[in-house]
């Protein structure tokens, strides 16, 4: 097993504040009020994780003014790190989708693809925007494309939907700077290049399996054609007339492009969109790479790769790129990069209540027990870390949760792993956090609807996507696990 950097155990973990009994009560009792809240009650997953957090710290025997402590403590800390990624991402996502440059890369894709080779470049597709987009803003940007696609292939809606939702979703479990992946960087301390670089080696075959190869057999599963519901409308992206030469060719195999406004071409939206992700990617290559001589180039790289700068720089080049070179004014650009912020505020709440969560958890001493029990029984850190976050997932519906939960309860059980084995575990959590959507799941109802499905032929085909992606993310990552 080869080591890359060994983590310096710097930050020892506190000592638990009570018995074994006590404080495993004291965790499970704080998981339980959140999955109750969240799924019988109904309340907001930040109101939930406030109240898990202080049931864990009050059954725990910690004071009162002790937990608030540790809980704001934690909020500020993951406000201050993962927060500010969130908000750059989610500027970048915006100016992506209203420059056009978004369609450009799907029209491009997909434009090039045969019919035969239309899932994969639909996998292709949603892996692509699925990197700098969250789920749901990915997934509403590319149903008409998805419908339209479906049309004009005539292999109906599930081949061609499946793969780019396989797309969207493993970007989202496995790659940064997606929330679930930066909480679980930032709370186990991984490098966040070297995971972005094992996430998307585990994504690639993550998505070939739950994309393309189960989509096939999802479509003879289920038989669903394309609806006409969300055509865009007449002059808008994406649109064209009843009876124009695209709709008349709906019969034909092609795939023609759906975009008729100007935007930023195909490579320009290509390079800005990898951007953050070669300099991350190069800062982690050069602590590996570069030598003593070299010195000065790893500073400059160190500085360009780090998280914030990489994505600051991201998005500034994007206003040019994207904005300016679409047609946007000074004014449009602002009114842009503004209106990306309001959809996020519930996920900042939400990742930063699981930063004071975490702080709760970490300072009772539950991580040092835990720790310790894993290693006495031998029990494998990756697996782990799927199987909590996956049983906190299915319990909650919420990927994020089970992030912050799974993360906050594995601190304990890195102390002493190299950068590469710290990253396979937090790709393991990502894994997990991704298993088995169901019907407390926001997104099963997203997808439902969007595909006009029943419950029973979204389980059959969003919820054993969901699945399969997990479980293979799991195994790869236990395969890359015996070389890293």
């Amino acid at each position: 097993m080869n080591t890359l950097t060994v983590l310096a155990a710097d930050t020892k973990l506190p000592d638990p504040v009570g018995s074994g009994w006590h404080l495993v009560v004291a965790a499970l009792a704080g998981i339980a009020v959140i999955v109750a809240l969240i799924t019988w009650a109904k309340v907001h997953p930040f109101l939930a994780l406030i109240a898990g957090a202080a049931t864990v710290g009050i059954v725990a025997g910690e004071s009162v003014p002790k937990v608030i402590d540790s809980f704001t403590s934690g909020f500020g800390s993951t406000a201050a790190g993962v927060g500010i990624l969130i908000v750059l991402g989610a500027m970048f996502a915006k100016l992506l989708a209203d420059s056009g440059g978004a369609d450009e890369i799907v029209d491009t894709i997909v434009g090039h693809a045969g019919p035969r080779m239309l899932p994969w470049a639909m996998a292709l597709v949603g892996a692509v925007i699925g990197l700098p987009m969250f789920f749901e803003i990915g997934l509403v940007l590319l149903m008409p494309v998805i419908y339209l696609v479906a049309r004009r292939s005539g292999l109906g809606l599930i081949p061609i939907g499946i793969p780019a939702l396989a797309g969207l979703s493993a970007m989202h479990g496995f790659v940064p700077p997606h929330p679930g992946p930066l909480v679980a960087i930032d709370a186990l301390h991984a490098d966040l290049g070297l995971t972005l670089a094992l996430g998307v080696a585990v994504a690639i075959p993550t998505i070939i399996v739950a994309g393309p190869l189960f989509g096939t057999l999802a479509g003879r599963l289920v038989v669903i054609d394309a609806p006409r519901t969300f055509d865009a409308d007449p002059g808008t992206v994406g649109a064209h007339p009843e009876g124009s030469p695209a709709e008349a060719e709906s019969d034909s195999t092609a795939t023609p492009s759906v975009r008729s406004s100007k935007g930023p071409g195909f490579g320009v939206t290509l390079a800005t969109v990898l951007l953050p992700v070669v300099l991350m990617l190069g800062k982690a290559i050069a602590e590996i790479i570069v030598d003593d001589d070299g010195q000065w180039l790893r500073k400059i790289l160190d500085v360009l790769g780090t998280p914030l700068v990489a994505l600051l720089i991201a998005v500034v080049v994007a206003m040019f790129t994207l904005g300016r070179r679409s047609g946007m004014t000074r004014d449009t650009l602002s009114s842009c990069v503004g209106s990306s912020l309001p959809p996020i505020a519930g996920i900042l709440l939400i990742v930063s209540a699981g930063g004071g969560f975490k702080q709760v958890l970490v300072d009772t001493g539950i991580g040092t027990l835990l720790a310790d029990w894993a290693s006495a029984a031998n029990i494998s850190v990756i697996l782990l870390g799927w199987v909590l976050a996956a049983l906190i997932r299915v319990a909650t519906g919420s990927a994020t949760v089970a992030t912050i939960t799974a993360s906050s309860l594995m601190l304990g059980l890195v102390d002493g792993l190299s950068s590469g084995q710290v990253s396979l575990v937090v790709l393991a959590i990502g894994a997990g956090s991704v298993f088995l959507s169901h019907v407390n799941d926001a997104g099963f109802w997203l997808v439902k609807e969007y595909f006009g499905m029943s419950v029973g032929q979204t389980f059959k085909t969003w919820s054993a996507m969901e699945t399969i992606l997990s479980v293979t993310g799991l195994i790869v990552v236990s395969v890359l696990g015996l070389v890293i």
